[in-house]
Parts: C-alpha cells; sequence; structure tokens
C-alpha cells in the first residue's frame, strides 16, 4: 500500500474535523480562528489501543514494580522495601507484579521458601509479567486455604516440591482464584492509581483505551470514573463472559455508544496461556521439555462453542485471548461451527494471535475475524521464543504480512500492563522484528512504517466498529489527534524509537502536553 499524500493543514471545531489540506486553503476556509504552528512537527491520528487492561495498570501502579527484577535476590529486597513503605492493614496483603522468570538463573519461578524471606505473617502474592503465573508465601497459601491436599484446578495447576508439598507456584486458573482472594486496595488509593495510569496512556499518544477483562469490580471503578466526568479518553471495556455473563446487559447505559468516554464494547474469552511461560497451548510440543508437552487449553471445545454462540446471540463482539495455534484452532473451529463460512457481523477478535499459521489465517479471513498481534514480543521475549519454540515457529509469531496476504485486518497491542501502553515501541517492533539479543525473527513478516501505523490508528478503529469516527484524519472524524517530535514516515525503520510523543489531543482538547 502506498503512503498518503502529507497534507498540511487541519480545521477544527467542536472537537471535530471540518478539513484537511493545504495552509493556504484551509486559511481562506477558516476565517478568523485560532492557528496552531506545530513547527515541524508531525500531526497523526490518536493512537488506538486494540487491548490492554486499563484497570488493572491503575492496580498494578498500587503494588510493588519487579519489573526487570534479574535475581531471586532482587525480588525479595524490593518487597521488602515495599513492605516497609507501605505496611499493610491488619489483614491486607504484599502484592508484587512484574517479574519474568526468563531472566531468572535458570528461568525458574520464585517459590513460598523465597517468599517467606519477606515475611513470614504477611501473606506475599506476585505475579509473573504476562499476568498469567505468579507465586506466594506461606503466609498467602494458608490465608487461600490451599494444602499439598488441594487438587489443580482444570485449566490450571500448582507447582509441587518432590514431596508433592505446594512450592508456591501457581499458573493459569489456579493463579487467577488466587488473585480474587487478595483484599483490594483502598477506594480512593485505587482511583488515584486508575487516573496516573490514565495518563500515562495520554503520554503515549492514546485517546482510546481498552479494559480488556471488565468484572463487577473493574466496572465499578469505571463507572465512578466516568460519572465523576475525571475520563479524559475513551475506554472500552469487555466483559469477562465466563464469570459474568450478564453484566453487560445489567449496564445499559454504557451497552451502547459512550456515556461520559465509557462504553462497553462486548466480550471477553481466554482459551490459553502465555507462550514464554510455555502455558499457551500448542499443536506441537515446546522444546526442551518431555517432547510431548504442547501446554494446555483453558476450555473444553462445547464451552467454547456456547460461549461463541451466546456472544452471536447477544450481537456482541467477542475478544478471545490465543496465543498457541491449538487455542487459534479451538477459536476459529467454534465459529465455523456455528456460523459454517458465513462471515461475522461482530467483527470476532483473536487477541494476541502469537503462533497462528498460515492456514489458520486463510481459514479467519472469511470469518470476518480479525488478528490483533502483541507484536512487541519479537523484542522482549523473542529469544526465549527461539529457545522455547526453534526458529522455524519462533520466525514466524505475529505473521503481520501474512494477515495482509490473507486479507485479515490486523492490529497491535501492548497488553498493558503486561508492556507500558508505548505505540512508538511497538511501531519499532512491527518495522524491525528484532529479538533483545539481535536476532531478526521471521524478515519476511517485517512490516512498512506506513503499515505499522495503520495498526494502531485505521484498523484499530475498526477493530472497535468506529471507523467512521476515528483512525484517520479526516472531515467529520473526531480530533483526537497526536503530536509526535518527527515524521515517522521519513526516518528509517531503525531509528523510530527515536520518535517523542509531544501532545495528545482528544476531540480538540489538548490533554497532554510534554513540557
Amino acid at each position: 500500500m502506498e503512503d498518503p499524500v502529507p497534507r498540511h493543514a487541519l480545521l477544527e471545531q467542536g472537537g471535530k474535523i471540518l478539513a484537511v489540506g493545504s495552509l493556504e486553503e484551509l486559511t481562506v476556509l477558516a476565517g478568523d480562528c485560532r492557528q496552531v504552528d506545530l513547527q515541524g512537527h508531525c500531526l497523526l491520528p490518536g493512537f488506538i489501543d486494540p487491548h490492554s487492561h486499563f484497570t488493572t495498570l491503575g492496580t498494578a501502579l498500587t503494588s510493588c514494580d519487579l519489573t526487570g527484577s534479574a535475581s531471586p535476590g532482587e525480588i525479595v529486597d524490593r518487597l521488602r522495601r515495599f513492605l516497609q513503605q507501605h505496611p499493610p492493614a491488619d489483614g491486607g496483603w504484599v502484592v508484587g507484579f512484574g517479574y519474568d522468570n526468563n531472566l531468572l538463573p535458570g528461568a525458574a519461578h520464585p517459590t513460598r521458601q523465597l517468599l517467606d524471606q519477606v515475611s513470614y505473617t504477611v501473606p506475599v502474592l506476585i505475579s509473573h509479567a504476562s499476568g498469567h503465573m505468579g507465586a506466594a508465601n506461606s503466609a498467602a497459601l494458608a490465608a487461600m486455604g490451599l494444602t499439598a491436599a488441594t487438587p489443580d484446578p482444570e485449566g490450571g495447576l500448582y507447582g509441587r516440591t518432590a514431596d508433592g508439598q505446594l512450592s508456591g507456584y501457581m499458573e493459569e486458573r489456579a493463579f487467577t482464584a488466587a488473585g480474587a482472594a487478595v483484599p483490594p486496595p483502598a477506594a480512593d488509593l485505587l482511583v488515584g492509581s486508575l487516573l496516573r495510569g490514565q495518563e500515562i496512556y495520554l503520554q503515549n499518544g492514546i485517546t482510546t483505551a481498552q479494559d480488556g477483562m471488565t468484572g463487577q469490580k473493574e466496572l465499578a471503578l469505571l463507572r465512578l470514573l466516568a460519572e465523576r466526568q475525571q475520563l479524559k479518553l475513551d475506554v472500552v471495556g469487555y466483559v469477562d463472559l465466563a464469570n459474568f455473563p450478564d453484566l453487560l446487559a445489567q449496564t445499559p447505559a454504557y451497552s451502547g455508544g459512550y456515556r461520559h468516554h465509557l462504553r462497553l464494547g462486548g466480550y471477553k474469552i481466554f482459551l490459553d496461556g502465555s507462550p514464554q511461560g510455555r502455558t499457551a497451548w500448542l499443536s506441537a510440543p515446546y522444546l526442551g521439555g518431555d517432547g510431548h508437552y504442547c501446554g494446555y487449553p483453558i476450555h473444553t471445545d462445547e464451552q467454547v462453542r456456547r460461549l461463541v454462540q451466546k456472544s452471536l446471540d447477544d450481537g456482541r463482539q467477542l475478544l478471545c485471548h490465543c496465543n498457541g495455534d491449538a487455542a487459534s484452532q479451538q477459536y476459529i473451529e467454534a465459529f465455523q461451527a456455528v456460523l459454517g463460512q458465513k462471515s461475522c457481523p461482530t467483527r470476532p477478535v483473536m487477541i494476541h494471535a502469537q503462533t497462528v499459521r498460515d492456514d489458520q489465517l486463510a481459514q479467519m479471513a472469511p470469518l470476518g475475524m480479525i488478528a490483533s498481534f502483541f507484536t512487541a514480543h519479537t523484542y522482549y521475549w523473542g529469544d526465549v521464543h527461539l529457545k522455547n519454540l526453534g526458529p522455524a515457529r519462533a520466525g514466524h509469531i505475529t505473521p503481520a504480512v501474512s494477515a495482509i496476504e490473507n486479507g485479515v485486518v490486523y492490529t497491535f497491542h501492548q497488553d498493558t500492563p503486561v508492556l507500558p501502553p508505548d505505540m512508538i515501541d511497538t511501531l519499532w517492533c512491527a518495522v524491525n522484528r528484532t529479538t533483545r539479543a539481535g536476532v531478526v525473527l521471521g524478515p519476511d513478516q517485517k512490516l512498512s512504517t506506513y503499515q505499522a501505523l495503520e495498526g494502531i490508528t485505521k484498523n484499530a478503529a475498526y477493530q472497535y466498529f468506529e471507523e467512521r469516527q476515528k483512525g484517520t484524519l479526516a472531515p467529520g472524524k473526531l480530533a483526537d489527534m497526536v503530536i509526535l517530535s518527527q515524521d515517522p514516515l521519513q526516518l528509517p525503520g531503525d531509528e523510530l524509537r527515536r520518535l517523542q510523543v509531544l501532545a495528545t489531543c482528544k476531540e480538540g482538547r489538548w490533554v497532554y502536553q510534554k513540557h
């Protein structure tokens, strides 16, 4: 696709774009109006986040930051400092977020014995950066009533030592249940953190964000911000269909258009886990194991079909977490079972689609299924994927070029708080596909800068059914805009990380300006 012809002026009034064109013609059209000189900087459509967890970022900001921890000792030290600085009230827990076992010696997860060094009496629970697994200390295990006799839940497991005792490690549904047991932070603290999180999105040029797994607690917080008119950007929530099937119907005020910048866009389900955590469900085994382990599903085929049918009966869009290609196939076949080869009017989305195959993209196209890729995996976990999947499969993760060739609409996300909502970093990753170690993963899947930009603007607006209001700078659309330090189309691909977000505009109002 050819890059568009650059325009030099835009006319905005009342939060909408009236015209775009040359400065001369718009000056005549505008008459007496306020002019803003960009001084050589670049104006683009506001970035649209196709998948993240807006409320979870707020919760993470109240937790101990474990991002980048390079040793078990560093994890303990950070948690100890956090405990000293933020002693919990009676019955309170210490929660940490963001460790990555792949950065630890032997890629080993923390254990209860390690976390007992933080406290023997205060429950401690820490989450992996993916949010799919974590570890608890002995006090937390006791508070949750977990013992060696506790069976693994369907779609999850508890780590165990050689003598059958709980190691403290938990993954997937076992870890999800643990997180639900943690007492929530005080309401005023959590609201303040959500507002801080909103500023992070705005600083990254994002004018529409997602809450990608909305339950009752998350919706209550979002409604509070909306009714207080504290949301500066649009937030689209997707209801946890497996656990709260009636929540969307019970909230009609937010189930249509936006109300104070909040709306519910549909449903969300999970079908598997994390490839870097080796819990994504694959059709062929992971390397470095017993030669048979492929990860595992969260739901049965029949359960998935029922969830898909529910979304279609309600006429609601369904977003589905699929990292492994076996999970992708389960999702595709559920829609095929219900629709045959007909296109789905609700534009279902395959979230992450890390290992989706070309033959699967060919099946997605007639269904109208969108692939929302977590393309930053190429850099942050690309070397881990080479180790776990081998060069052929690792070189084909997030295959955006194959999506284009098969007629599948693609978008790009960061799954915040797994990674910060840094769209500039995502652009760089989609264009370069380079790992931390400098290996290029699948050079045939590199996009042009313009194609990468479409994944966070035009295509993302289409994913939300908002292509008539957002995604491009065109007359009649909302004046959602971002100013970048340079024109990304004029930079070499390997220099895209030099770009800075200078300002963010939501419906004609400047909601962020870099000082």
